[in-house]
């Protein structure tokens, strides 16, 4: 415990620094969506190299994609350790609607200690901690425990298109024991969770076209049919009165829940009447016969993102419009693959497109659900920390979110994944206002460091097991 309470000291005395760092982190709007900030995802590449160098890392490199850059670094002299591929990203979500920020997304501010930025707590805050905790250590010892390898990329936001490609080209250099990421998060309020479970995700836009123009809803209203009376048949289509997937086959491949996970669940004692309160909803709506969650963190969903369309400004305009659409997202449970739940969205649409319109569907994200076991001895390490630190025992859970990439590094790689978060689900991440606790901020600093002393205690052999 000594290590402990030496860490504490350093992040103690480092408080004030490593915020307003973390704060120039945050004012680089690194949008991957958005084309015209890729300067700025340059610079925040820019950014993490030169945090990587003042670690104490080392091989550092800004490693060109097709796409957004992907950041590297490492440090490689614990002989016969193990070694840790940390995998973060420095791509944040756009920001809209600007008007429901009570301070500007990239103008960090600190209020009743949360720490309020776009990115704050997805991911920048995350990856931030551990490029500060190495820093402690080679600050404070000269050398880490273990070997570390950083691969921090850009395009997490927008289904990590080119990563895949990158770990793949890059297999040798990325060789390692397990993988750590702290992309997820906790399971409550000083409740700490190693996640060893994602859903896996799907996403498309569906666009429909009726007449060639608008036309005038006086004239032609009533004989031609409307492109969002379409877009709406067909979206209704997709669930039943109780919120169960209506399209064929959906279901097929969906691994059952085992009733120890059930039990474990159970045990959790989720309050759904705390969640209503918190989200601001009188009636919680999900598929029948599981609790919620089950239903968000081990059962697929098809889930409206936005719909679009017509006239929307002030007053009335008698248009009726040419063209309508609506993206969709599916998030995918383990055994499902986003390829065949594309074929049977597509056969679906097709099946239930109204008359006079031409529907088309364009593919976008995808992602493959993963899970691991939770008696690993590398997350068993990592629950060890947290409890050294909380005090309190460590949840093992699933997440109801995506980070599409998790897969791919299993497959490719061959790798335990490690999903320890310091997160929680009531920051807005992709919503106005995201912020970060930074309770969790200063304890996680010290989990993340403890955690690499924790992992210096197994052999290869017993990591990759």
């Amino acid at each position: 415990m000594n290590h402990l309470k030496s860490l504490d000291a350093y992040f103690t005395a480092k408080r004030d620094e490593h915020l307003n760092e973390l704060k120039d982190f945050l004012r680089i709007p690194s949008i991957s969506a958005l084309s015209e900030h890729k300067g700025d995802m340059q610079k925040a590449a820019e950014w993490l190299k030169d945090s990587f160098q003042k670690a104490g890392l080392e091989n550092l490199s800004i490693d060109e994609t097709e796409g957004h850059p992907v950041v590297y670094g490492d440090w490689l002299h614990a002989e016969g350790k193990p070694t840790i591929l940390f995998y973060g990203h420095y791509d944040v979500q756009p920001v809209d609607p600007l008007n429901l920020w009570e301070t500007g997304p990239f103008d960090p501010e600190v209020r009743d200690n949360k720490l309020y930025a776009r990115g704050a707590s997805d991911d920048k805050g995350q990856v931030f901690m551990h490029i500060k905790a190495v820093e402690a250590l080679m600050n404070e010892n000269g050398s880490l425990p273990v070997n570390v390898k950083f691969i921090i990329e850009g395009e997490e936001e927008i289904g990590s298109p080119n990563l895949e490609k990158y770990i793949e080209e890059k297999k040798e250099k990325l060789a390692a024991d397990i993988i750590v990421i702290s992309d997820t998060g906790m399971y409550g309020p000083g409740k700490p969770a190693i996640c060893y479970g994602l859903r896996g995700l799907a996403g498309v836009q569906i666009d429909v076209k009726g007449a060639k123009g608008d036309l005038h809803s006086g004239i032609y209203g009533g004989g031609v049919q409307n492109p969002i009376h379409a877009i709406s048949e067909i979206l209704a289509s997709f669930h039943d009165q109780e919120g169960t997937i209506s399209v064929e086959g959906f279901y097929n491949d969906v691994r059952p829940l085992a009733d120890e996970e059930r039990e474990a669940y159970r045990a959790l004692d989720f309050n759904e009447e705390a969640l209503k309160d918190e989200i601001g909803v009188n009636e919680l709506f999900g598929e029948k016969g599981f609790s919620y969650l089950e239903q968000t963190w081990t059962r697929p969903t098809l889930e409206v993102n936005g719909v679009f369309g017509g006239f929307s400004g002030e007053g009335i305009k008698t248009v009726l419009p040419s063209e309508a659409g609506s993206k969709i997202t599916c998030r995918l449970v383990p055994d499902q693959d986003p390829e065949d739940i594309v074929k049977k969205l597509r056969a679906h649409i097709e099946k239930h497109k109204p008359a006079g319109v031409t529907v088309t569907v364009t593919e976008f994200d995808k992602g493959k659900p993963f899970i691991t076991p939770f008696d690993h001895p590398a997350i068993q390490a990592a629950g060890k920390s947290y409890e050294k630190v909380y005090e309190v025992p460590t949840a093992f859970t699933r997440m109801g979110g995506s980070i599409p990439i998790v897969a791919a590094f299993d497959e490719i790689l061959n790798l335990p994944v490690v999903l320890m978060g310091f997160g929680l689900s009531s920051e807005n991440f992709h919503a106005p206002n995201e912020h970060f606790h930074l309770e969790n901020f200063d304890k996680g600093l010290r989990v993340i460091g403890d955690y690499y002393y924790e992992l210096a205690e197994f052999t290869k052999d017993e990591l990759r097991k």
